[in-house]
C-alpha cells in the first residue's frame, strides 16, 4: 500500500469516534479497538515502512517473531522515540480531523446511513453505496 491509502485508512479506523463526536458532542470506549489499529498502522508507517521525512528510509522498530504475534522492538535512542512518538500522535490526529470533516461535509448521508442501520441492523456494500450515492 502507498502511503495516501495507509493515511486513508487511519482516517476510516478514526471515523467512528469522529462520528461519535460530530452526532452526539461525546465519546465512548466503542473505538478502542479503532484507536489501537490506527496507532498501530501510524507508528509502523514511521518506524518500519519508511514514510517520516525525519526519518528517511532507517528502520526504527523490527518486528520479531511476524507470525506468533509480531513482537516489535523500538531500535534507537529515547530521545529518538520520543520524536516517534510525537508523529504517530500528529499523523492520527491529521487523519482523525480529515475524518471529522468528511462527516461534517456529509452530515446529510450519514444520518441516512444511521437511520438504514437503525431500521435494518446490517447493510451490504451495494446497499451502502446505492445510499451514498442517491442524490
Amino acid at each position: 500500500m502507498n502511503k495516501q491509502e495507509l493515511e486513508n485508512k487511519i482516517a476510516t479506523f478514526t471515523g467512528g469516534r469522529a462520528a461519535e463526536e460530530l452526532v452526539f458532542g461525546s465519546i465512548t470506549t466503542g473505538a478502542a479497538n479503532d484507536i489501537e489499529q490506527a496507532t498501530k498502522l501510524a507508528r509502523a508507517m514511521i518506524t518500519r515502512y519508511g514514510m517520516s521525512e525525519d526519518f528517511d528510509m532507517v528502520a526504527m522498530e523490527t518486528v520479531t517473531n511476524q507470525y506468533l504475534g509480531g513482537d516489535t522492538s523500538l531500535a534507537c535512542s529515547a530521545e529518538t522515540q520520543s520524536r516517534i512518538d510525537a508523529q504517530v500522535v500528529e499523523l492520527v490526529r491529521r487523519q482523525h480531523e480529515k475524518a471529522l470533516n468528511i462527516l461534517k461535509d456529509n452530515r446529510g448521508k450519514l444520518d441516512e446511513l444511521a437511520s438504514y442501520l437503525y431500521e435494518h441492523e446490517t447493510i451490504t456494500g451495494e446497499e451502502f453505496m446505492r445510499i451514498l450515492n442517491a442524490a
